[in-house]
């Protein structure tokens, strides 16, 4: 039998095990994918940790991960545009993909280029359609400033390089760790902390546009900055929509096929990076997720089932 991560109440990493479950049988409009990696995302931690128990509860037993990248196994009677054997990326909307085998809605799969490692394909959807429906929604054009906070995490890493593709000047704020590589990616690197308003100021004229992938009180500062709240866009601080009416648009609004279709193929192309900080085999969970837990990583953490 195929093994799966599940866990039974909310909690800490403890919760977690890797447990056998029956084989999933594809419906008409579905695929079965062997899944050859899987990306982890702090909202996971959120929801097993009961944190987002009002916003999106847990029904137990519970499974874990949206993303996804593997071998189609079997196609379900209706699905045309997957057969099995394909290589493929995806992502579930079950909490289901950190497993050996998942079911997928063959709209939600995409081909996976040749020129894509497993590792990045099966970690590009939450992050990278995130990234994506952030760089949009602050409505970039040639000759903007844009601020990104956590700008070398796992979506934040992705959005400055977007940002760069989108014309703009790229101010990214992340610890000095992560300023060579920023640096080599056009972006202009500026620590975070204490005085930071002023180092941006000192690096930029005018900002135009923001976007807050970490949270705390960086709203508050693209506000102090002079940026409009429709140019500024969280994915962590939701109340402040309503306080300060800035925009919360992330992997809701960039979920598509089509969205991680284009992203695969800049992969591909070497026109993005997608840093991969570790990887885990799929028994190792707890520890990829303490790992994850450590913050101020570069890119992202997969499993390997």
């Amino acid at each position: 039998m195929p093994k799966a991560v599940r866990f039974e109440e909310y909690g800490g990493v403890g919760v977690l095990n890797v447990v056998e479950v029956p084989m999933p049988e594809p419906g008409p409009a579905q695929v079965l994918v062997r899944v050859k990696a899987a990306g982890i995302n702090p909202g996971e931690a959120k929801i097993r940790e009961g944190l987002l128990h009002s916003m999106w509860p847990a029904t137990f037993p519970s499974g874990q991960g949206s993303d996804l990248a593997g071998i189609v196994a079997q196609a379900g009677t209706e699905v045309t545009g997957f057969a099995e054997g394909d290589e493929v990326i995806g992502y579930t909307d079950d909490r289901a993909s950190q497993a050996e085998y998942v079911l997928a809605e063959a709209a939600h799969l995409t081909a996976k280029p040749a020129g894509v490692p497993w590792l990045v394909a099966g970690s590009l959807f939450v992050a990278g359609v995130t990234a994506y429906a952030a760089v949009r929604a602050v409505a970039l054009t040639a000759g903007d400033t844009v601020v990104v906070s956590g700008a070398a995490g796992g979506v934040g890493s992705i959005a400055v390089q977007l940002a760069r593709r989108a014309g703009a000047t790229v101010i990214g704020l992340a610890s000095p760790a992560n300023h060579e590589w920023l640096a080599g990616h056009g972006v202009i690197p500026v620590s975070y902390g204490d005085g930071v308003a002023d180092r941006i100021r000192q690096a930029a004229a005018k900002v135009d546009a923001f976007i807050d992938t970490f949270g705390a009180d960086y709203v508050e500062l693209a506000l102090d900055l002079g940026v409009e709240p429709s140019r500024i866009d969280t994915i962590v601080r939701f109340d402040a929509v309503q306080e300060h009416g800035v925009k919360a648009e992330g992997s809701a609004a960039g979920a598509s096929a089509a969205v991680l279709a284009e992203l695969a193929g800049l992969v591909a192309a070497g026109e993005l990076e997608i840093p991969i900080v570790a990887t885990f085999p799929l028994d190792q969970v707890r520890d990829a997720y303490r790992l994850l837990a450590q913050g101020h990583l570069r890119g992202k953490i997969a499993l390997l089932p």
